[in-house]
């Protein structure tokens, strides 16, 4: 049982995360992806005046119940198994965040950007608000979320998700060090 109250080492996390693909595929040809379900559930809950929400949604039922054991996992891992020793953070990144007044905390977010409080402020505004917009759009706009693109496409070979998880990742490091400066310094 304490294997199961420490961190997962990559090599056992990630055939686990990479075997769920075919498993996903021989189970009935269903794709491992999240984004789509936010768009199971507005078709579900929103009349079909809406043309995107204009589908059977029921056939792909079976992703409802995998986003909630995602939700699930989570907050089993979260709550119930957390690991009360801190996020391990190199000492580079430690001295980066330093730079913008941001304490190195033991949760994975830091309290002094992701609290409620800060919601009322610019740059809590701008970090949750506008940041997860942006984020629901990207996702929407690239017709795919991480997952769906950087584990199901890119082990099928397909060009687009190979593409989209490149600029994910590059549009993430572009924001951290040209974006995020200015946002924390309001």
């Amino acid at each position: 049982m304490d294997f199961l109250l420490a961190p997962w080492p990559w090599y056992v996390a990630g055939p686990i995360i990479g075997l769920t693909v075919p498993l996903l595929l021989l189970m009935g040809n269903r794709k491992l992806g999240i984004s789509s379900t936010l768009r199971q559930i507005c078709a579900a809950c929103v009349p079909a005046r809406i043309p995107l929400f204009q589908y059977d949604w029921k056939k792909d039922s079976w992703n409802l119940f995998f986003v909630g054991g995602v939700l699930l996992g989570g907050f089993l891992g979260g709550v119930v198994l957390a690991n009360p020793k801190p996020v391990a953070l190199s000492g580079s990144t430690i001295a980066y965040i330093a730079q913008f007044n941001i304490a190195h905390e033991t949760g994975l977010m830091p309290a002094s950007l992701f609290a409620w409080q800060e919601l009322a402020t610019v740059k809590g505004w701008l970090l949750m608000v506008l940041g997860g917009f942006l984020v629901g759009f990207g996702t929407r706009y690239a017709r795919g979320c991480t997952s769906g693109h950087g584990i199901t496409g890119l082990s099928a070979l397909q060009w687009p998700s190979l593409l989209a998880t490149c600029s994910f990742f590059l549009g993430g490091i572009l924001f951290s060090r040209l974006i995020l400066p200015f946002i924390l310094a309001l």
